[in-house]
């Protein structure tokens, strides 16, 4: 094949690539409707924005129960100060920060403008004075405020009203030297908490050697397991609204200090919770400033981590009938059992974890909940009745669990028909790119195509794997039009 010959061609061949692949947008400043005005320059629209993402994490989003809760405990202040000295409160090193740089993206810089390009490229004495800083704000424990600011871009979710405020997701942008002590930090965090064995087994949710395929795998083996010995197996996957953006921080604070954390770590932690403001940028237009009063921070590499330090407890809630399972904030738990009405009280007695979510902050989402009874038994069985507050849990056929879609016979046959899809959608980029006038090298094609269509299919085919032939041959086509 050819090479292209001039920027100009390649330029519009990447945007036939792009759009192609429906990444092309061209950005627009979008006509706001709330219930009481519309609203289309660009800073009132930054303002009603900012102030629906403030409003979701502000202390009133909570139920009036857990707020008297709330502020009653919070009159009880959190001391992690020490005396004596513990290894994880030593000053950082070189190597540390060398390790930081090394495993960052090259995301997009926040407020101050620095970038992670500008910082890899600092000589060693830079590098020096970069970590005398660092160590600095750990020994000393004064967080500079100006780590304490976002830029927030919002993006449109797929398939929601570009008018309504609530259809936008926030991407934060925060300092790039703030994350990469965040990321010096965090591998000290997660290094104490996997130690001590603070986070529970079955928590799968960013943890070094795990992954999305050990909650598929062992949801697929419980429903195998269920079918050899001919009983019923129900499984409820539960939607926790906003759970970022709600998480208390006082009690991820609380949590800290449980797990015995003290001294400089959780210090860091405590002010890094501490007074978040962020604006919304439009184009080049940036609102006033917000106060995230509640939740994990918008973009910080340890966010994560708390999230799931504090999430996980609610796996200590359910009795041993129940299995259960989380990747970070995607609560999976099944029942099995010969008698349906012996597992829909077991799992009724499990759905009280509202009370948990009560006392928490957090809150579950019964319509956005969905049940799934797996059963491979002959005649007409009854579906299970589940309800939260008094709102029944849908029962439906199949379920979309970290990619995967399971049936309620396990046939995988709806998880490959999508997956065959939306690998269709991916071959358009591929015939863009096999064009003979200005196409790529057959090289090239096959990388794109692993990176694409292949990868897709790899995913989950240790679980999918088990469905019959003919449904497999289904993902048949796809190979031959890309070859």
């Amino acid at each position: 094949m050819s090479s292209i010959p001039s920027s100009t061609t390649s330029q519009q061949l990447w945007r036939k690539v792009k759009a192609a692949n429906g990444l092309y947008r061209e950005f627009t400043i979008p006509i706001l409707e709330t219930s009481t005005a519309l609203y289309s320059s660009p800073f009132d629209v930054a303002n009603v924005i900012g102030q629906t993402f403030a409003s979701v994490s502000s202390s009133d989003s909570y139920s009036p129960a857990f707020q008297a809760t709330k502020n009653r405990l919070e009159r009880t202040p959190i001391n992690f100060r020490c005396r004596q000295p513990l290894p994880y409160n030593c000053d950082f090193d070189m190597f540390e920060l060398k390790r930081a740089l090394s495993s960052a993206h090259n995301t997009s810089p926040g407020p101050d403008g620095i970038s992670y390009e500008l910082l890899r490229h600092l000589n060693e004495d830079s590098l020096v004075c970069l970590l005398y800083l660092f160590n600095r704000i750990w020994r000393e424990q004064v967080y500079p405020t100006q780590w304490q600011e976002a830029i927030v871009i919002p993006i449109l979710k797929p398939g929601t009203d570009p008018k309504n405020p609530l259809g936008y997701r926030p991407i934060a942008l925060t300092s790039c030297l703030c994350k990469t002590l965040e990321r010096v930090v965090n591998a000290c965090l997660v290094y104490q908490l996997e130690k001590n064995k603070c986070i529970p087994l079955f928590q799968s949710g960013f943890r070094k050697g795990r992954s999305t395929l050990d909650n598929i795998i062992t949801l697929e083996n419980k429903i195998r397991n269920a079918f050899v010995r001919r009983n019923h197996l129900v499984s409820i996957f539960f939607d926790i609204e906003k759970a970022y953006d709600r998480t208390w921080r006082y009690g991820i604070l609380r949590t800290l200090f449980n797990f015995g954390l003290r001294g400089n770590l959780p210090t860091f932690i405590q002010k890094l919770l501490n007074l978040r403001t962020f604006r919304v940028r439009l184009g080049g237009t940036l609102s006033a400033p917000f106060t995230q009063a509640e939740g994990v921070p918008q973009g910080s590499i340890l966010s994560v981590t708390l999230f799931i330090c504090r999430i996980s407890h609610i796996l200590n809630v359910f009795s041993p009938s129940i299995q259960a399972s989380l990747y970070v904030d995607d609560l999976q738990i099944s029942c099995e059992g010969s008698d349906m009405r012996m597992i829909e009280r077991q799992l009724q007695t499990a759905v009280n974890i509202v009370k948990w979510c009560d006392s928490n902050g957090h809150s579950i989402s019964a319509s956005k909940s969905c049940c799934v009874h797996f059963c491979r038994k002959r005649g007409i069985h009854p579906d299970p009745e589940i309800r939260v507050r008094d709102v029944q849990i849908p029962v439906v056929p199949d379920v979309r669990f970290l990619g995967v879609i399971f049936d309620r016979r396990l046939t995988f046959l709806p998880h490959i028909l999508h997956l065959r899809k939306r690998c269709e959608k991916s071959l358009n980029l591929l015939k863009v790119l096999s064009n003979t006038s200005l196409g790529a090298d057959r090289a090239s094609l096959l990388r794109v195509y692993q990176a694409i269509v292949l990868s897709r299919i790899d995913y989950g085919c240790v679980v999918y794997g088990s469905a019959c032939n003919s449904t497999l041959k289904k993902l048949d086509p796809v190979h031959t039009i890309c070859l």
